[in-house]
């Protein structure tokens, strides 16, 4: 059975099951006048933040320095401390008998207190937190890693994700295989070696 690396946000979990009290603040501070904001970029970012860091929701918008730096400052101390409900597929993957690596991006603080919320924690064999606020590591970085402190190679191991542009690709320019988890087939040209509309179809792609 192959080892799983496994992406955490729209992939275990819908952000938007928490997205709108979660990003609350931020959403706020987008709107501030005095950042000159038009009403239909703040939509569209808000869409970007439930599904990529905000570095990249930034540079995509080129936000004005002082916002961004405003925001950096909310998202450092962001927690989410209620409880949450990762998807209901996801029980099959956790019941399997194999190394599962957590592996996602964001806030250091923010992503520990998902995991917490989601009770996931003792789920895997070790969970990576890329966190672009202070490091300049990707996923792909951490890939390399895993595969070097645990003696797997390429071929031992299944990347699971829900972005073609962060862990998926990261996976095909290892040469590990990775199963795109895109529920309303958004990504028809991913290059994913698997796709699927539900978790649970990862149990088709592991043996």
């Amino acid at each position: 059975m192959l080892n799983l690396i496994i992406d955490l946000d729209n992939t275990i979990y819908p952000v938007k099951s928490i997205g709108d009290k979660l990003f609350a603040p931020l959403f706020d501070l987008l709107a501030t006048p005095k950042y000159g904001l038009e009403r239909k970029t703040i939509e569209k970012a808000k869409e970007q933040i439930m599904r990529i860091p905000f570095q990249k929701v930034s540079q995509q918008f080129n936000f004005p320095d002082e916002l961004t730096n405003d925001a950096l400052t909310l998202l450092r101390d962001l927690t989410y401390d209620e409880p949450m409900k990762y998807f209901a597929d996801y029980e099959a993957i956790r019941n399997l008998d194999t190394k599962k690596f957590l592996l996602t991006t964001g806030f250091k603080t923010l992503q520990e207190s998902k995991v917490r919320s989601l009770n996931i924690e003792n789920d895997f064999t070790e969970t990576f937190i890329v966190d672009p606020d202070v490091s300049t590591l990707t996923k792909k970085d951490v890939m390399l890693e895993i595969m070097g402190k645990y003696r797997l190679s390429p071929a031992e191991i299944l990347v699971i994700g829900d972005d073609p542009d962060s862990e998926i690709k990261a996976a095909k320019e290892l040469e590990i295989r990775s199963f795109l988890l895109d529920p309303e087939n958004a990504y028809p040209d991913a290059l994913a070696d698997y796709r699927g509309l539900r978790l649970r179809e990862v149990l088709n792609c592991i043996d």
